[in-house]
């Protein structure tokens, strides 16, 4: 009795669950950590417009902490014996850190472009209906940047081939309805409670991005793998 009792030592709901909330904690502390430097930045920059580009700099180093952080979450222990979130974590950064950035900065960049052409929009002469195609684009653009970091961060393709796998899956109902979810969660909490709030909630925010991409991972692994 001894020996089955050992092995059924961390199989049962309620291990699984502390086995997740511990992951999610350790995921969540060493991706504040890994984007800290630029965190600290956002918080010496004002709330002026101008601020845009200097803002961008300073979320470069979220890209692969996020990266590392879907990594983590993905390839987590189920079970209290088996639990190597720390060394998962540091595994999936520098598996991906390059790979995001390759994708995150022109994304950062391209965003910036646009939040800056918002906030200074009175000056284009442009027409008003500009702006809202402006604001669609850059939501479409979040979007795209949401599934390129989930394939990013779980598989190892090229750059252009990742950007074109996240075009692709764009047009996956389900999982860009999810990423559209989340993105609105996050816009809404951060404008009603506070802009930390979505740093403080980053790994389960990702453990939800997992979930909602999860058909787009399989058929990632089936059609585009080999």
């Amino acid at each position: 009795m001894s020996t089955a009792r050992t092995s059924d030592f961390g199989t049962g709901p309620l291990s699984r669950a502390s086995a997740l909330i511990h992951t999610v904690l350790t995921v969540e502390a060493l991706l504040l950590l890994a984007a800290s430097p630029g965190l600290a930045g956002l918080l010496l920059l004002g709330p002026d417009p101008a601020n845009l580009p200097l803002a961008a700099l300073c979320l470069l180093p979220l890209g692969p902490a996020l990266s590392a952080g879907l990594y983590a979450l993905h390839h987590r222990g189920r079970d209290v014996t088996e639990l190597h979130p720390a060394r998962t974590y540091l595994r999936g950064w520098r598996l991906n850190a390059v790979p995001a950035l390759k994708l995150w900065a022109p994304l950062l960049a391209w965003l910036t472009v646009i939040a800056f052409t918002l906030t200074h929009f009175p000056a284009t002469g442009l027409p008003r209906w500009w702006a809202l195609l402006l604001a669609v684009i850059g939501a479409g653009s979040l979007l795209w940047g949401a599934h390129a970091l989930v394939l990013t961060s779980l598989f190892t393709f090229r750059a252009r081939d990742t950007a074109r796998l996240a075009a692709y899956f764009l047009w996956h109902g389900h999982a860009t309805l999810s990423a559209a979810s989340l993105l609105m969660l996050t816009a809404a909490s951060t404008a009603l409670l506070t802009e930390a709030l979505p740093a403080l909630l980053a790994a389960p925010l990702l453990l939800s991005l997992l979930h909602g991409s999860r058909a787009v991972i399989a058929e990632t692994r089936k059609d585009f793998t080999a």
